[in-house]
């Protein structure tokens, strides 16, 4: 099979096309027949060993799947070769990958490949953010910034689904209208001057619940000055440039909390309730509550310039690879 490899991590030049071994699915796995590959921004930074769990060479990007079953490993129940599924697997630039079969679910027949591998990390991420470390209640309000990024967009498309009331924060009319697009309430601009006064405009005189911010950017400290009481901001990412500080008495004064979302780490200690939650996600799309909105998407000969575009972060939506194998 062909899969696209770097024997070091300098940079994204490193990667090219190699002949390998097809991977036999051990006890407890499946091997997919990749269809399509989710592209993050996390993605292009452990393809650079700049994320902060760095990977052994030689390194093949991709963890988040779609495709076809194409073997199973000892011990797999409900679930069989030819099924159409997503996955949270390894090694996803490939023709076939490996997946742990307690993160692999059958794809809707309402959901293209593409849309399968838009929705694992990402609605994952946002699952466990808003109602694991939040606790989102009904008829609370969300403010989800870089809302029209690929996990931004889960996030409102998942709070919504919670029952939320969601404000959606992006850079341009572009990224604001394709926000209202997939779910989201009320939008509004990241012009840091005059910013909360704007924000509390859409809040119709209620307050602010919670923050989900993936960027950590210069509306960091003004999102959490702009939570009411008992109000929580979500920590899910740094792509706004340097990471920002909070002075501490802030929490104190307002009786709110910041919290950590780390998936990959909710994954390795909690792996049964994310397992459940994936199955949750698979319902949901299957039922319409979630539509994972797909970005630009790459042919398999493009993949160093759909790992760029990634990096960059300024598309909408996900960013997808095309499988050769499909």
């Amino acid at each position: 099979m062909r899969a696209i490899q770097a024997d070091r991590i300098d940079s994204l030049a490193d990667y090219g096309e190699v002949e390998s071994a097809v991977p036999e699915p051990r006890a407890g796995q499946v091997r997919i027949r990749i269809a399509a590959i989710g592209v993050g921004y996390v993605d292009a930074l452990v393809a650079l060993g700049r994320y902060q769990v760095k990977p052994t060479p030689p390194h093949v990007p991709g963890t988040e799947i779609s495709g076809v079953i194409d073997a199973l490993g000892e011990g797999v129940a409900g679930i069989a070769v030819g099924d159409r599924v997503l996955a949270m697997g390894t090694r996803g630039f490939a023709d076939y990958a490996l997946a742990p079969a307690a993160m692999t679910v059958p794809l809707p027949p309402t959901l293209t490949f593409e849309q399968g591998a838009s929705l694992p990390l990402n609605y994952l991420t946002a699952l466990h953010g808003l109602r694991d470390r939040a606790g989102t209640n009904d008829g609370e309000q969300v403010l989800v910034l870089g809302a029209a990024g690929g996990v931004g967009i889960a996030a409102v498309q998942v709070a919504r689904a919670l029952g939320a009331r969601v404000i959606a924060a992006a850079s341009s009319d572009e990224k604001r209208a394709f926000a209202l697009v997939h779910g989201a309430h009320e939008a509004i601009d990241t012009d840091p001057q005059g910013w909360r006064d704007r924000l509390k405009a859409t809040l119709n005189g209620a307050p602010l619940n919670i923050a989900f911010d993936p960027v950590c950017g210069p509306l960091f400290e003004p999102a959490f000055r702009s939570l009411g009481w008992g109000g929580r901001h979500l920590v899910v990412g740094f792509v706004g440039g340097p990471i920002p500080a909070l002075p501490s008495n802030l929490p104190l004064m307002k009786g709110a909390a910041l919290v950590g979302v780390d998936v990959r780490q909710f994954m390795l200690f909690e792996a049964p309730v994310a397992q459940g939650h994936l199955r949750k996600l698979a319902n949901w799309a299957a039922d319409g509550r979630i539509s994972p909105p797909v970005g630009r998407v790459f042919e398999w000969n493009d993949f160093g310039e759909a790992l760029t575009f990634a990096l960059g972060g300024q598309g909408v939506g996900k960013t997808v690879l095309r499988g050769r194998a499909r």
